[in-house]
């Protein structure tokens, strides 16, 4: 092996250390908001009968969550729930907008 590609997989090997260790801050600063996502656009836990991302049904599905920047799910803009009341994220899981059994 050459010195130069000795010196490239060095490199390489402090880049992906450095992202590696980057990646889990960055997550830090999401966290899952539940209620807030179209159907089929959900990041994971779309409730019974569904695996992970993108399984749940029915648009603002209260059991599936979408990651959101920490602090900003209560504040997204949502349209109102077929009654006219206020339809709001959660950092927990709702008994809202599931579907049909």
């Amino acid at each position: 092996m050459t010195n130069h590609v000795k010196t490239l997989a060095v490199a390489g090997a402090v880049a992906a250390a450095v992202t590696a260790h980057a990646l889990p801050a960055a997550a830090e600063d999401n966290e899952k908001c539940y209620g807030v996502s179209l159907a089929g656009q959900n990041d994971c836990a779309a409730g019974p009968g569904t695996t992970c991302a993108g399984t749940s049904t029915v648009d603002y599905q209260g059991n599936a969550w979408t990651l959101v920047p920490a602090g900003t799910c209560a504040d997204i803009e949502l349209p109102a729930m077929a009654d006219g009341s206020a339809r709001m994220g959660s950092l927990e899981a709702l008994d809202r907008d599931l579907p049909a059994s």
